[in-house]
């Protein structure tokens, strides 16, 4: 099984700390809706679903099998519930006349707070969309305007609720942590809020500063101040006890759902499932290439338009691959086995690999069980450099 991704680039306002490709260009909705299609169209069999059987460190072969099934669809953004529900109902029904979507388990839908309305989460069920991911970042109106969200604490509360009410059972929220002016007792209320809702699984990110957002040059400026890491790794703590005792698990380092409800399109992200992107700056993999859509509206619809793919290609070499698989699934509770990584890339390969984690071992920051190494709680704070010392490059 394979996945979707669709991008849905348009917003209302640019939140301060957001880096991703968002425009306020609603004008071109239409036209972009049909790009879509005319995408999924001319791409609709390129994911083989490559089974990774063997892959050495001499550039041995790869076993490959036809699978074109697609197990989760996702629409992501920039903000997907900005799109009016006719052309929502357009990119859906004529998407299922491309692609079989028959096997479709999981169909997630970004959404605000302030986009949500009977009549909206209506036309959601009646398109079998069955799980909605909320961005709420806090349940602080200070917090909010620090970053500027354009919707209330009270806005997402009922948001969340009139989507319970109306039976979509499968609800996913995103918090932010580090906020500016963010204390730990805010925090805690965030948390504790998200779980009086009872929605079945929370994303809780760090704030991240990243340059060429609004929040880089408030910080440059002088005008915000980052949190402290004492404070962050204090909030972190927090999250997941917290989290655990109201019984979340915590199955990736952002990620915490109640039982059965893991993201399974996200998982595929972590798992090297393939998945196909359609959209402006989506992004496919089928196992060996990936393939990048222009960060450009313009130029998407432009290149759809002339009936040809806008995507520039990148084939991974064998160590990319490793790299890649050791990145993604170390993440996940579900650890690294070294099993895994025997089999895609030789024994020498997992031989190098062992030699590097044991360092973390004797630091308390990998667990070793059998052939499977996940990170620690305290490795987790550390995760980006533990990564990055176990590249094969390294």
């Amino acid at each position: 099984m394979a996945g979707i991704y669709i991008h849905i680039p348009y917003c209302k306002s640019k939140c301060t700390y957001c880096d991703f490709y968002s425009t306020p260009q609603v004008e071109t909705m239409e036209q972009y809706v049909h790009s879509l299609l005319c995408e999924a169209r001319l791409r609709a069999t390129e994911i083989s679903n490559p089974l990774l059987s063997k892959i050495d460190g001499d550039g041995g072969s790869i076993t490959t099998t036809k699978d074109t099934h697609f197990s989760t669809l996702y629409l992501g953004g920039g903000t997907p519930s900005v799109l009016p529900t006719n052309l929502l109902t357009t990119l859906i029904t004529g998407l299922g006349d491309i692609i079989d979507l028959s096997h479709v388990e999981e169909f997630t839908i970004e959404v605000n707070p302030d986009d949500i309305a009977l009549e909206y989460i209506a036309s959601l069920r009646q398109l079998s969309v069955n799980r909605v991911s909320m961005g709420v970042q806090s349940f602080n109106d200070e917090e909010l305007r620090a970053i500027n969200r354009r919707h209330s604490a009270q806005q997402a509360i009922n948001a969340v609720q009139a989507i319970n009410d109306a039976g979509i059972n499968n609800v996913s929220i995103d918090l932010i942590y580090g906020l500016p002016g963010q204390s730990l007792n805010s925090w805690r209320h965030n948390i504790e809020q998200a779980i009086a809702l009872d929605v079945q699984h929370i994303s809780a990110y760090f704030l991240s500063y990243e340059r060429g957002t609004r929040l880089w040059v408030l910080r440059e400026q002088g005008k915000v101040e980052e949190a402290s890491d004492e404070l962050c790794i204090a909030m972190h703590n927090e999250l997941v006890a917290i989290l655990k005792q109201a019984g979340f698990e915590h199955y990736e380092i952002s990620n915490f759902a109640r039982p059965g409800y893991r993201s399974r399109h996200n998982s595929s992200y972590w798992n090297f499932t393939p998945y196909l992107g359609l959209g402006a700056a989506a992004h496919s993999f089928d196992g060996i290439t990936r393939r990048y859509n222009p960060s450009n509206i313009k130029e998407y619809i432009k290149a759809l338009n002339e009936n040809r793919p806008a995507f520039i290609e990148e084939h991974l070499e064998w160590w990319e691959r490793h790299d890649e698989e050791v990145m993604v699934r170390l993440r996940t509770s579900d650890g690294l086995d070294t099993n895994i990584i025997s089999n895609h890339y030789g024994n020498q390969v997992a031989t190098t690999l062992m030699r590097k984690v044991q360092p973390f071992i004797n630091q308390g920051l990998l667990n070793l069980k059998g052939t499977v190494i996940t990170l620690t709680t305290q490795g987790v704070m550390m995760s980006d450099n533990i990564i990055r010392e176990l590249m094969w490059d390294n």
